[in-house]
């Protein structure tokens, strides 16, 4: 399986979108390279399956090496294990609903599936770097159209949010990008699976890792740094709204495990207790500051700091099961926000506002759209039956595992945030789709096809994590397995 296909997919799509004349060419281009992404991103499963099958167990596979630059040395080094998949699978969905969700996109809509085809290439470069220079690379080919796609098609104070957005991503670039030379000048390589074999002395781990961890954790919404992040969901455009929700951040919290602890093992058990304290702020702060918002977009946003405070409590505890729950948490927020973006778009083209005292009554003229929005909710605050329930449960129980009193208080409170949750998705939803229908909105239409087409994708995953957890945890788990490995190789967990 050559992995290069997975960039070259959304570099040649781009390529030719700059030739395309016409709205209807340009849509059909952008559909097709992201349905090619989506069968690419399946068939990488199945030949991985394959090959765990036939007893292959080896951490990474489908490697390839190639001397990029000698003299410092950079390679490109790419290679991909259950967790890579795992997020390559979630992007490709995710921009395969994006290019559907703006099929009616009439302004610069060259540019604008241009962008964010582009946005993908980087996410998948990302993912399957093995070099952590090129890894960094990729990380900034995945920041920099965010910015045009806020400034140009956002709205409300979307020159605002693109800049405070793009300052804050590239502040976090930066402290990554010290850690990472910290990193090379210690070991002379940026070749992560070279550098988990070697021991990088403590005092090293200690004073990079938190510029590695933070950077990443920029991404990831890390509090105090999440301030980024409503903002720019809010004046983003609806699929580029889902793609920063569903895969930006998850590009943080997969390089806080990959790059961060992976590495060095030693300073993430070192700094553990600062990382749970942090994670359970934006835990129960995330969710009280989505109770005070009245804009659904806002509501989300907030939502969102506080769910992938979950993923970063799953890496600060260290346990395999709460690492487990991290990366599952990762793809269940993915599809989850990337779903209520997609209804809370679906609504504000129709409606034209986000506010939730001025809708009500939804339900009775866009049936399928607030099925969509609630089905969203509830895998939201956790329901059974849905992703978002398996995955905070394996946070909350791996967390548990982790013997200590500050460790059983934090998850306590992170349990208890649950509540929280409930409270302002079932309040947002009754008072959005529920009671008497503004007479405004008699006449209302409900989804088109390639609306429902997105939604039945996302929904689908949801769906088969929810009721089949065992079908991504058996692809996840050797990954986790080997992380675990390389903890243990500098600390005893009980």
């Amino acid at each position: 399986m050559n992995l290069s296909l997975l960039i070259l997919f959304p570099l040649v799509t781009a390529i030719i979108l700059l030739f395309c004349n016409g709205l209807k060419q340009v849509r059909m281009v952008a559909l097709a390279g992201a349905g090619l992404q989506l069968v690419l991103g399946i068939f990488l499963l199945i030949a991985y399956l394959q090959d765990r099958s036939m007893g292959n167990q080896l951490t990474m596979l489908f490697e390839y090496d190639f001397v990029w630059f000698k003299n410092l040395p950079i390679h490109y080094h790419i290679g991909v294990d259950g967790i890579s998949i795992a997020m390559i699978l979630l992007t490709s969905c995710i921009v395969f609903a994006g290019i559907l969700i703006s099929w009616t996109m009439e302004k610069l809509n060259k540019e604008f599936f241009f962008l964010l085809v582009l946005l993908s290439m980087g996410a998948y470069g990302f993912f399957i770097s093995l070099d952590l220079f090129t890894l960094f690379f990729f990380l900034e080919i995945a920041v920099i159209p965010k910015f045009l796609l806020i400034g140009v098609w956002g709205s409300g104070k979307k020159e605002y949010s693109a800049m405070k957005l793009a300052l804050m991503l590239m502040a976090g670039s930066a402290l990554v990008f010290v850690g990472l030379l910290g990193v090379y000048y210690q070991t002379g390589s940026f070749d992560m699976m070279k550098i988990a074999q070697m021991n990088i002395p403590l005092d090293t781990q200690y004073f990079f890792f938190p510029f590695v961890f933070l950077g990443f954790g920029i991404f990831a919404a890390l509090f105090p740094f999440h301030t980024w992040v409503p903002d720019g969901h809010a004046s983003a455009p609806t699929a580029a709204s889902m793609f920063l929700a569903g895969i930006s951040m998850k590009l943080g919290g997969y390089g806080c495990l990959r790059v961060a602890t992976f590495l060095m093992p030693a300073a993430a058990h070192y700094y553990s207790p600062i990382i749970i304290v942090l994670a359970t702020i934006a835990i129960i702060y995330g969710a009280f500051a989505t109770m005070m918002q009245t804009d659904l977009k806002y509501i989300n946003a907030y939502s969102s700091v506080s769910h992938c405070g979950f993923v970063i409590l799953g890496i600060g505890m260290l346990t395999q099961t709460s690492i487990n729950g991290a990366v599952l948490q990762m793809v269940s927020h993915g599809l989850m926000t990337a779903l209520f973006f997609a209804a809370i778009g679906m609504i504000y083209t129709r409606t034209h506002t986000r506010m939730v005292a001025q809708l009500g009554g939804l339900l009775k003229v866009m049936p399928f759209i607030s099925t969509v929005f609630v089905i969203a909710g509830l895998c939201s605050l956790g329901l059974p039956g849905f992703s978002g329930f398996i995955a905070e449960m394996t946070v909350f129980m791996g967390s548990w595992q982790n013997p200590g009193g500050l460790y059983r208080l934090a998850t306590i409170l992170s349990c208890a945030s649950i509540v929280v949750t409930a409270v302002y998705i079932l309040r947002a939803t009754g008072k959005t789709i529920m009671g008497p229908l503004d007479g405004a909105y008699t006449k209302l239409g409900d989804a088109l096809w390639n609306e429902k087409l997105a939604a039945g994708l996302l929904i689908t995953g949801i769906v088969l994590i929810g009721v089949a957890p065992f079908l991504i945890n058996q692809l996840i788990g050797p990954g986790t397995a080997a992380m675990m490995e390389q903890i243990g190789k500098t600390i005893n967990l009980k």
